[in-house]
């Protein structure tokens, strides 16, 4: 069965470094990440005069869905050529919508595959850590304003996803374990 895989959480909790890691450990999985668009979405700012801020009402209202919209579009069309993708995305609002996620799920059935959702588990305090690490321009208002930015994330697991898996990435030893968790989950 064809699976596409929703690798998501909110910023800094890992989900590239996990995603790749993840990607390679599935083999021939095609990789998507919906950084890829950032550098669209800077232009998209620059264009409307707005200041460069993920975190704006404009992002909010202009360009994130638009986002999700891009890297589901080419999620769908690899479907068609590769039984296993995997998208590294936030999807924060979208796994805590059980419309949405119906609707994904009638859309992926069309397809002949199915849903698997891996939730990156991380204490806010690594992940603020790892923020800091990171060092990039996307995180310079969440970090000047974290007590307001994460006041906006929604750190807990989302509930009532029958295909959910919780990768849990606190430390290296979580990591080992959760990896060949997450891959047998995903195989089934």
């Amino acid at each position: 069965m064809k699976k596409l895989v929703l690798v998501t959480s909110p910023p800094a909790c890992g989900k590239t470094f996990i995603s790749k890691k993840l990607a390679k450990a599935l083999t021939n999985c095609v990789y998507l990440d919906k950084d890829t668009l950032i550098v669209l979405s800077k232009q998209i700012f620059k264009v409307a005069g707005q200041e460069y801020n993920r975190s704006s009402e404009f992002f909010q209202r202009e360009i994130r869905d638009y986002e999700y919209y891009a890297v589901l579009d080419l999620a769908f069309d690899a479907l068609e050529y590769n039984d296993t993708v995997l998208i590294n995305a936030p999807f924060t609002d979208e796994i805590r919508d059980d419309d949405y996620l119906q609707s994904l799920r009638e859309k992926l059935s069309e397809k002949g595959a199915e849903l698997a959702v891996i939730w990156i588990h991380t204490d806010i305090e690594v992940a603020h850590q790892r923020m800091i690490s990171r060092n990039s321009d996307r995180d310079v208002w969440k970090l000047e304003h974290w007590d307001e930015y994460v006041a906006t994330q929604n750190f807990e697991k989302p509930g009532n996803i029958p295909e959910l898996y919780v990768f849990n990435n606190n430390s290296d030893e979580d990591f080992k374990a959760s990896i060949a968790g997450a891959v047998k989950f995903i195989r089934g």
